[in-house]
């Protein structure tokens, strides 16, 4: 049985970060995470995919990110129980709660942090009837490692930030890189929108919208997409790769029983302390919604640090906790 402060399910960013906050304030963590590594999508999805709004980093790598999120934690231990996933929460006589995963492992814990991101996700395909077979054979949806793309001529599809993004950086590494969007307008950022405009039309990329692809050829390997107009007739294109980026459809699994309100594939919180309607229960990331909500990595740290303070003084109701900056001498302590 493994027994803790707070017990984070989700070792994704905003969990990582929950236990550096939580050390400063001398929590013990312990983290839950059905992946088998820390780092949750960063690490399973895009680890070379760079993100561009973490403060005091004009552009870091998402894996890297996740190392340097590892080693700031690293002095307060943190305990992991990984490729596993929680299912079951009860309270105890004593106020803890007690979580099983799919495995029997057993955590009590004063709190819980959910910090799952999505929760159980898994990727948007387009509906082309003959997807499946060109699946790891050059058709992905999700880049893992950008070198694989060396050189190579690539098809992406879509119109949010990761197609935007990717697009970006793909220009530099493919020897062709050509981007398909059923619209005129995009999802994601303007400054990427601009990038890709950009891009076009200096004919670094081959930027098509209104139209999308619609079949798929090749003869064990993809060759060929086909590509549907919304005026004119239908084109054929020749590339290496197909990858269509449209998000992820999330499934909030077995936390959908946890007697937890849900709206929408999200646990609603108080923007006081991210607080759901169970005491001792708190939502953080792309998990929580409330008025306002962005899914940003940025926001997610800000929760995780509001929460923390309110998880010590449920775990510690009688003691004072006396804030001190921690460019004054590294911690955050508490006085009674």
């Amino acid at each position: 049985m493994i027994e803790t402060d707070i017990l984070i399910i989700g070792a994704g960013p905003c969990g990582l970060f929950t236990v550096f906050e939580a050390g400063l304030l001398k929590l013990r963590c312990h983290l839950i995470d059905a992946l088998p590594a820390a780092g949750g999508q960063l690490t399973e999805i895009y680890p070379k995919k760079p993100i561009y709004d973490i403060p005091g980093f004009p552009s870091i790598l998402a894996g890297e990110l996740v190392d340097n999120l590892m080693e700031q934690i690293e002095p307060f231990k943190p305990g992991f129980t990984l490729g596993e996933r929680a299912e079951i929460i009860d309270k105890e006589p004593d106020g803890r709660f007690k979580v099983v995963t799919n495995r029997g492992t057993v955590h009590l814990a004063h709190t819980i942090a959910i910090a799952g991101g999505l929760g159980c996700f898994e990727p948007r395909k387009p509906p082309i009837g003959n997807i499946a077979q060109f699946e790891d054979n050059g058709v992905a949806y999700m880049i893992k490692d950008p070198e694989v793309y060396r050189d190579q001529r690539v098809v992406l599809a879509g119109g949010g930030d990761s197609a935007l993004d990717w697009t970006i950086f793909l220009a530099d590494v493919a020897s062709e890189v050509s981007l398909i969007h059923r619209r005129t307008s995009f999802r994601g950022a303007l400054d990427s929108a601009e990038k890709v405009h950009a891009l076009a039309e200096s004919g670094k990329i081959n930027l098509i919208t209104n139209a999308q692809v619609i079949g798929l050829n090749g003869n064990g390997k993809l060759n060929e997409v086909v590509i549907k107009h919304k005026e004119g007739d239908d084109t054929v294109k020749s590339t290496d790769h197909f990858i269509p980026l449209f998000g992820l459809s999330p499934k909030l699994g077995p936390i959908a029983d946890w007697g937890l309100t849900i709206n929408k594939n999200a646990i609603e919180v108080d923007t006081l302390d991210y607080s759901t309607n169970v005491p001792g229960i708190y939502a953080i990331g792309d998990i929580n919604t409330y008025p306002g909500k962005l899914k940003l990595i940025l926001c997610g740290f800000h929760e995780a640090t509001l929460m923390v303070q309110s998880a010590f003084k449920h775990i510690y109701p009688d003691k004072k906790l006396s804030f001190k900056y921690t460019t004054v001498n590294g911690v955050q302590g508490f006085e009674g």
